[in-house]
């Protein structure tokens, strides 16, 4: 999984290909939260049904949950892309802490480019919210930061809630996703769960 993660997101994801990330950085930090991924039971993966071979992956936790260990030792070439999605996550939460067992945090959604314009992320995101329904949690939120991602998320009732521009926004003084404007930028969307 963090494999097919890293190289979807180093080759078609705009912040990890405007900031350089190379797979192994972006594998360390997915290999991070499989951890928490395997105890919580919220990740949801696809495989080929012949192979065997993991195709896609929506990388899911409690929203409550903090930051796992070892985030200090991971490439600073991620720290600009934490700093866009921390701004988007601050501006929906505000000072209101999540409570355990309420949102249900999508946190890496990828496909395969061999499995890709098969639906496969539309499945695994719906797979992924009726599991977390049935576990109780009563709400979705995702930072999606691409048009894809975008686009899935909206055909499954996500709302768009906070917005970034990645033309606008400045890490340390300088305007690191100025080569990814035209992809607009991130968006923090949330939808109910259940009933």
């Amino acid at each position: 999984m963090v494999q097919m993660l890293a190289e979807t997101f180093c080759r078609r994801d705009p912040p990890s290909i405007a900031t350089g990330l190379t797979p192994a950085e972006f594998g360390a930090f997915a290999r991070l939260l499989c951890p928490r991924a395997t105890v919580e039971g919220l990740t949801i993966v696809a495989r080929h049904v012949v192979t065997g071979e993991i195709v896609g992956a929506v990388l899911t936790e409690d929203g409550a949950s903090g930051l796992p260990e070892g985030m200090d030792r991971l490439s600073r070439k991620l720290d600009p892309i934490f700093d866009i999605l921390g701004q988007l996550d601050a501006a929906y939460r505000g000072d209101r802490a999540p409570l355990p067992g309420e949102a249900l945090h999508l946190f890496l959604l990828g496909v395969a480019e061999s499995a890709s314009r098969r639906g496969v992320a539309q499945r695994l995101v719906s797979t992924c919210l009726e599991n977390g329904a049935r576990k109780g949690y009563r709400r979705a939120v995702t930072e999606a930061t691409n048009e894809v991602s975008q686009h899935v998320f909206r055909k499954l009732g996500f709302v768009d809630r906070v917005h970034r521009s990645y033309r606008d926004h400045r890490f340390e003084g300088r305007a690191v996703f100025a080569s990814i404007a035209e992809h607009g930028g991130p968006i923090l969307m949330d939808r109910p769960l259940g009933s």
